[in-house]
């Protein structure tokens, strides 16, 4: 890998800006160049939320912006017809079919349209891990960045919160082995 563009999106509340912001220090700790960016909708909840992270395994990322992202992961309707259709020819969208009800593969990228947010009630009980559920599913598909770099990003983000730890290390494990179970089957 070189460079590899992600983009999260969703609604306000979903957790897709702290779902970069845990890819990308994951990302850090193997020692990876990484950018993350941000971007809210006029709304605190509910609008549309978007998160952009490059890694790299080359010295410099010289243009910090997503492009044309490698891997999309998408959580609600608004943000697929606005996002699906920049994924990278032969990249991966991984579109929650909790609030997505139709998806179609773009440009040829592989398509999983699975239930991420009714996963992460039934398996963890809460719906509001799903972004964590749904970071578990990439690294469990691509590699990207190892799972114990992800839980380790999870303890250090939630240290002050140390209750929910447990709750998002499930979820990045169940994450995880759903997307071995998928890509084996």
């Amino acid at each position: 890998m070189s460079r590899t563009e992600v983009k999260l999106a969703g609604a306000g509340g979903q957790g897709l800006i702290t779902a970069g912001v845990l890819l990308a220090e994951a990302a850090l700790l193997e020692g990876k160049r990484v950018v993350q960016a941000q971007s809210y909708g006029p709304e605190a909840r509910l609008g549309s939320s978007s998160s952009d992270v490059i890694i790299s395994d080359e010295e410099m990322i010289f243009y910090p912006k997503v492009q044309h992202p490698d891997i999309i992961i998408l959580m609600n309707q608004e943000s697929y017809d606005k996002f699906a259709k920049l994924v990278k020819p032969g990249g991966i969208l991984i579109v929650d079919k909790s609030f997505v009800s139709e998806a179609e593969p773009v440009n040829g990228a592989q398509l999983y349209h699975i239930p991420l947010t009714l996963k992460a009630k039934e398996a963890v009980g809460l719906p509001m891990v799903a972004n964590v559920l749904a970071l578990g599913f990439l690294s469990g598909l691509t590699g990207i960045v190892k799972l114990e770099s992800l839980a380790q990003a999870v303890k250090d983000f939630l240290a002050r919160k140390a209750k929910y730890i447990p709750f998002n290390l499930k979820a990045l494990e169940v994450g995880s082995q759903w997307a071995r179970e998928l890509s084996s089957s």
